[in-house]
């Protein structure tokens, strides 16, 4: 437990009930399944840039790629590579094209609904199989999020851990169920600087107590020289091939994140993306190195060996600042857990709402009805991914390397190829989707060997393998659905009727 301040509790009362005010507010603005969605496609440069990154870095960023460094020592390095440069390449290929083949494809609201306009696929098998494998991943996904909000309210308030992982579940939902897509992404604002603001005030507070970044290095040797070696692991063997893949291989992932990729629909104009992924990619770079940084100098202040890295944020902030200070730094951890749960609460009651309930059940649904029933899909996806996080050996890493890895093989190939492949055709698409997804679920239940790689890699692999030669196989694609995207990108999106 972290003290029994008065401050810190005032704070995080006041934090919450900020977010939700900025949930009311959205509600107020909130009347269709597109604003619900995508917020009317009206968001400029740094709102999509800092939504898009906050919904990224999750409460991994501040609990578990710390708790990883703190562990590995510069191991860690290579993860922290792997995603910046996964960053800035799906900003720089995917946002723009994305943004204005999704208006073009029927104003496509959700990724399964971009699909199956994108293939002009009538049997709706499209949709639902990608609506499948959101659901799928996102109940880990969204249960690491509630993970680490459990340990955050256990380690600040002694609180159970069941409670506290309730607390923060009920926190999330209920400005999520208001206020949709806007909420989501104006309360990303706020928790995306919130978040900048920590990883970088924390770690240099730390170096600068122990004597500064030499202090800290030396610190760090002397409690085991492999920290400093990128190239091997702690025990000081070298690290094989297959281990710097797997870690640089996170950046694959981007490509396909529906809760980053919606980010880039919902982008004001495809003139606003380069502004966007300088302001993305500077963000991240930053945030990252602050991660990074929280590890190793915890790594030379804790003299007695945390119990659980991924608490190593939090100890810090307890240790060096004031009670009202530590309360708003703390808060910077619940700005990450919420900025992304909400995100992926979001996609998956969209995917509920739009690719399940109107297009096999009720197609002729008004739009106040499928915001209620996304709404209500919120309430339910959140129970389930509750119930996933109760165990308090969780480890938040764990549970989002999973489904990232789940997530970047079944959609990126598939969308990378859309985007840039004439050649494609529905059959590839569905190929390349279930591929992707089926491999990293058997994969990653397999150890030894090969199998020690992360199973984004092979999934990656033979979804891009599956896409090609199943449309290769399968006939031509759909050419008046090519054409109008190939007008589109050549007249710019905000050109289109």
């Amino acid at each position: 437990m972290i003290g029994n301040s008065v401050g810190v509790t005032i704070t995080f009362i006041l934090y919450i009930f900020l977010m939700l005010g900025v949930g009311y507010v959205a509600w107020k603005r909130t009347t269709n399944l597109s604003d619900y969605i995508l917020g009317g496609r009206s968001l400029g440069p740094l709102p999509s840039a800092l939504s898009a990154g906050a919904s990224d870095m999750s409460g991994w960023l501040l609990l578990g790629l710390p708790g990883y460094a703190y562990a590995a020592g510069y191991e860690a390095i290579w993860i922290a590579v792997g995603l910046l440069a996964g960053t800035w390449l799906n900003w720089l290929f995917v946002a723009r094209r994305l943004r204005t083949y999704s208006l073009a494809a029927g104003d496509s609201l959700t990724l399964p609904s971009y699909f199956e306009n994108r293939f002009n696929d009538t049997s709706r098998i499209l949709r639902v199989v990608c609506a499948f494998f959101i659901l799928l991943f996102f109940l880990f996904y969204t249960s690491s999020g509630l993970v680490a909000g459990g340990k955050l309210f256990e380690t600040v308030f002694g609180i159970d851990y069941t409670t506290a992982v309730v607390i923060g579940t009920l926190a999330v939902v209920s400005y999520t169920f208001f206020g949709g897509f806007l909420a989501v992404s104006w309360t990303d604002v706020i928790q995306g600087l919130l978040m900048f603001a920590a990883l970088l005030l924390v770690p240099i507070m730390a170096m600068n107590a122990a004597g500064g970044w030499g202090e800290t290095q030396a610190a760090m040797e002397a409690k085991n020289p492999e920290f400093l070696n990128a190239f091997t692991g702690t025990d000081g063997e070298a690290l094989g091939i297959l281990s710097i893949v797997s870690l640089l291989a996170w950046g694959l992932g981007y490509f396909g994140q529906p809760h980053i990729l919606a980010r880039f629909k919902a982008i004001r104009s495809e003139d606003d993306v380069p502004a966007a992924r300088r302001i993305a990619v500077i963000w991240s770079g930053l945030g990252l190195l602050g991660a990074l940084l929280v590890g190793f100098s915890a790594i030379g202040y804790f003299d007695t060996p945390l119990d659980d890295g991924e608490r190593a944020f939090m100890l810090l902030v307890d240790a060096m600042f004031h009670p009202v200070i530590a309360g708003i730094l703390l808060a910077a951890i619940l700005a990450a857990i919420m900025s992304t749960a909400d995100s992926q609460l979001l996609v998956s009651s969209s995917a509920l709402a739009e690719d399940f309930y109107k297009a096999l059940f009720r197609k002729e649904a008004s739009q106040t009805e499928l915001v209620w029933v996304g709404r209500f899909a919120v309430v339910g996806i959140a129970i389930l991914a509750l119930l996933l996080g109760l165990d308090p050996d969780s480890k938040v890493l764990d549970l989002v390397s999973y489904a990232w890895a789940g997530f970047g093989a079944a959609f990126g190939p598939a969308l990378i190829l859309s985007l840039f492949w004439n050649k494609m055709n529905r059959a590839g698409a569905i190929a390349g989707i279930v591929v992707g997804g089926v491999t990293v679920v058997v994969w990653g239940n397999l150890s030894g060997g090969l199998f020690d790689l992360y199973e984004i890699v092979p999934g990656f692999i033979f979804a891009t393998i599956a896409v090609i030669v199943v449309s290769k196989l399968s006939g031509e694609p759909h050419q008046t659905i090519l054409d109008q995207f190939q007008r589109a990108m050549g007249r710019g999106a905000r050109d289109l009727p």
